[in-house]
């Protein structure tokens, strides 16, 4: 999460079809040469006292069930028919396609649908043209940007364009995700802070909400927010918002985090909720002396080898924008992915809050 530029170190503010034969018509003498029925002599009845057949036929005559002589099969020209050629069998993939990572969207649809062109994620037209291509995205859709409802509805259609290809669009839970959940579902409701009454209301609006997004928040898009996982592990990389190790707060192993953030969700509590997303608030665990510890403590816990994370932006990781002290801001520059934490970390968030680069990575990324 971040705050627009020249506003200080980003704090997240929680506090307020078959075969067949076809007979040639024939007489006792063998076949009728080619050509319409009226153009070719008509044979005598195939036998005495059987039903005489008329001298000739008119123009476009039919013959009918009750006039057609009666056909032996010796009578009858084989015609060889090929079988149907087999289908083409298509071929497996020989493996999962590459593996791509976006860090913190925030409503910046359009430096979105750019960076994944840049990619060829997606063509011209913003569909999927990647094949097996894998995309995760690492959490914040909404807030502070304009347009988070429609990063929302492009991540499900992609979701659904990648894996009639072969591959798939997946995202994870961040905690703007929870605070706009929040801010739907309790409103005003006062909740136990831990520093006096709040609400996640108001923590939404201090923390970049946009009226836009919650007038066009329809169910579907609430349904898909409260489904997302909080933590996956992909070839080696563990992916999770967060720069925090709260994650331990909620279980030993991948899927326990997972379930126990649904049950969560799924059982409405205002303080419970609150609580969630506060955790998930937190950052810098990575940065500091100890930070490559922390990473461990994940690492060891939940598998991976490094860990992946968006949420604090890059230019903050590096000490490059304001202080608490409110030092003019420097403009971030970003080119990249920030390794650290004895390159056991990448941080995704470029800082597009703060016209820094809104981030699509390719992995493995060399340290």
């Amino acid at each position: 999460m971040t705050q627009g530029a020249g506003q200080g170190p980003e704090v997240e503010r929680t506090a307020t079809l078959r075969d067949f034969r076809v007979p040639a018509y024939v007489n006792e003498a063998g076949p009728y040469p080619a050509g319409p029925p009226s153009a070719q002599t008509v044979p005598p009845p195939l036998e005495e006292g059987g039903p005489a057949v008329d001298e000739g036929y008119p123009d476009a005559y039919t013959p009918t069930q009750r006039d057609l002589p009666v056909l032996q099969r010796a009578d009858t020209v084989q015609v060889a028919v090929d079988p149907a050629p087999a289908p083409v069998q298509q071929q497996p993939p020989a493996g999962p396609g590459p593996l791509y990572v976006v860090g913190d969207v925030h409503g910046y649809i359009d430096q979105l649908v750019a960076a994944l062109q840049e990619q060829g994620l997606v063509d011209a037209a913003g569909q999927w043209c990647a094949g097996t291509a894998r995309l995760w995205f690492l959490g914040d859709f909404t807030d502070r940007g304009p347009d988070g409802i429609g990063v929302i509805d492009l991540v499900m259609r992609l979701s659904a364009e990648a894996a009639a290809a072969g591959g798939y669009c997946k995202a994870l839970m961040g905690n703007h995700e929870l605070l706009l959940l929040g801010a739907k579902r309790f409103g005003d409701t006062p909740v136990n802070s831990g520093a006096g009454t709040a609400t996640f209301q108001a923590a939404w609006l201090l923390n970049g909400g946009q009226k836009s997004d919650m007038d066009r928040l329809q169910d579907h898009h609430l349904q898909w927010m409260a489904r997302l996982d909080a933590v996956e592990e992909v070839d080696g990389y563990l992916l999770v918002h967060s720069d925090t190790t709260a994650y331990l707060d909620y279980g030993d192993s991948i899927e326990a985090v997972n379930d126990t953030v649904r049950e969560t969700l799924t059982r409405n509590d205002a303080d419970e909720c609150w609580d969630l997303f506060r955790k998930f608030t937190k950052r810098f665990s990575f940065r500091d002396e100890g930070g490559a510890d922390a990473v461990r403590s994940l690492l060891d816990t939940y598998g991976g080898t490094r860990i992946v994370h968006g949420h604090s932006p890059i230019p903050y990781l590096l000490g490059e924008v304001g202080s608490e002290e409110g030092d003019e801001p420097a403009a971030p520059v970003v080119e990249g992915p920030h390794i650290y934490a004895d390159g056991l970390a990448i941080a995704m968030d470029g800082g597009v809050t703060m016209a820094g680069k809104l981030l699509v990575q390719q992995l493995p990324l060399d340290a």
